[in-house]
């Protein structure tokens, strides 16, 4: 019996990773053609600049964006690629100074101004930092149900994000660095489309090499 448990776990693992594997490629952006792709919430905070001969998504601060409910002020969507599951990498540099709550932040399941999920990828763990979020016609609420302590950012450093996302049974998984053991997980079955971006609830940083493999969908026509 204990070798059968054994057996079926493998097996659940394994379909999980060839779940992630063959999903397509759906948009990829280094930055070396501009950026005309991407929809930010404020032009005058977003350009492209170049680092070593290389171009990146430079994010120059607090976006002059006020949303309709608490949330980041800050972002910028990928423009014509709505996804069902998906799995959205990106290089991320802070470009802010160590403060409990310097973040980046990723967002997916973007509908509308009102209604998505975000990651707020803060150095401090508090229930308003370092956590998963849903802002559902309401103020961003708190659904991690597992996180760390803070994001270990380190000044003048890239990083490596990841978000996972399985409508069929809600997991939200994200990954910081290690790319093998998420450091946040939550549940959520909310918003089963949707966009992915990139940005901050208030700081500034650098993104490149983005990468978003999934199942793209035609949202609903709302009445």
């Amino acid at each position: 019996m204990r070798s059968l448990y054994c057996f079926l776990a493998v097996v659940l693992l394994l379909g999980t990773l060839t779940a992630e594997e063959t999903l397509p490629t759906v948009f990829k952006d280094d930055f070396e053609s501009g950026v005309e792709n991407w929809k930010p919430s404020d032009v005058k905070k977003w350009k492209v600049t170049e680092e070593n001969g290389n171009h990146v998504y430079h994010l120059l601060g607090k976006s002059d964006y006020q949303p309709p409910h608490r949330s980041p002020h800050s972002l910028s969507l990928v423009k014509d690629v709505v996804v069902s599951d998906f799995v959205f990498t990106a290089k991320v540099k802070t470009l802010q100074s160590s403060r409990a709550h310097r973040d980046m932040c990723l967002f997916f399941g973007y509908q509308d101004p009102a209604n998505f999920y975000y990651v707020h990828l803060g150095e401090k763990t508090d229930p308003h930092a370092n956590q998963i979020f849903i802002v559902n016609d309401a103020p961003r609420i708190k659904i991690s149900e597992k996180t760390n302590d803070g994001t270990p950012w380190k000044d003048e450093t890239w990083h490596q994000v990841k978000v996972v996302r399985r409508v069929s049974d809600g997991l939200i998984e994200i990954y910081f660095d290690n790319m093998e053991q998420p450091q946040m997980v939550a549940h959520d079955k909310t918003f089963t489309w949707g966009q992915v971006g990139l940005g901050s609830f208030d700081d500034l940083g650098q993104w490149d090499d983005v990468q978003l493999q999934g199942k793209t969908v035609t949202p609903p026509i709302q009445p």
